[in-house]
């Protein structure tokens, strides 16, 4: 961690209007293996000079992983809290476009489901809220307030700022809905799965296998790990997916196209 940015996170924990946002900026920064593994993965999808898109930018760890791989980065974060906290923490730097906005099939508006106590949760899908409820490991999660956000497409983002080499989906059950405002293949991708969610891990794979030739892989949790290896079908991949335990509880499919 550089001291400029130990400053920025030292001055957002030490606001209390960022209360919310403590628990995530202990978690994702600051743990120098987690993101040394992320640089290792990252560095094999995206290039320097390259541009990859971070769909769910929380409070913005995947960007600063993305640019130390040498990666210019649009980033698309719908809550005003982890917005302003992306906005602190990468100030001055051109290479990093922040978007405001949720990403879905379609432009226009969508209701945010806000976790307050758990913010890396919130969620623009209604099902996501009630696959978790009385899901074992979600106890004590509650999403407690709305908001109305703008919504933008995958599609309107690559007419605007170019065709992204890579493209991290991470949006809490809304994942499919994402790739249904993708009308092309594009040549690297991951999106988030949970194991109370399977289905729309299997919409994913159906989206992707319509737009492209991919192949995919795994890692569980925050790993950073690759399952298999090597790239498997779409069929293995589904079938992986649905053999994992309940306790598996989330990671991400990576795709490649070709």
């Amino acid at each position: 961690m550089t001291p400029q940015l130990a400053d920025r996170l030292a001055r957002l924990r030490a606001d209390p209007a960022l209360a919310a946002m403590l628990r995530s900026l202990d978690v994702y920064y600051g743990d120098a293996p987690r993101d040394a593994a992320m640089d290792q993965l990252y560095a094999t999808l995206v290039k320097p000079g390259g541009l990859a898109f971070d769909i769910g930018s929380h409070v913005g760890d995947r960007i600063g992983s993305f640019r130390r791989c040498g990666a210019r980065v649009v980033a698309l974060e719908p809550q005003p809290l982890c917005a302003r906290v992306i906005r602190e923490i990468y100030a001055g730097d051109d290479d990093v476009r922040l978007v405001e906005a949720a990403c879905g099939p379609k432009p226009g508006k969508l209701t945010l489901h806000i976790n307050s106590d758990n913010p890396t949760v919130t969620t623009a899908s209604k099902d996501f809220v009630k696959a978790a409820d009385g899901a074992g490991g979600w106890e004590g999660q509650v999403w407690d307030r709305q908001i109305e956000v703008p919504v933008t497409t995958l599609d309107a983002l690559i007419a605007q700022h170019g065709r992204p080499d890579f493209v991290k989906i991470d949006v809490e059950g809304f994942e499919a809905d994402v790739l249904a405002g993708l009308s092309q293949a594009l040549p690297c991708m991951s999106f988030e799965f949970t194991t109370i969610q399977r289905d729309v891990a299997y919409q994913c794979l159906d989206r992707l296998a319509q737009l492209g030739t991919y192949g995919f892989e795994i890692a569980l949790g925050e790993s950073q790990k690759l399952t298999f290896g090597r790239w498997v079908s779409k069929d293995e991949m589904a079938e992986h997916i649905r053999a994992l335990p309940h306790e598996a509880n989330s990671g991400d499919v990576y795709a490649r196209l070709g």
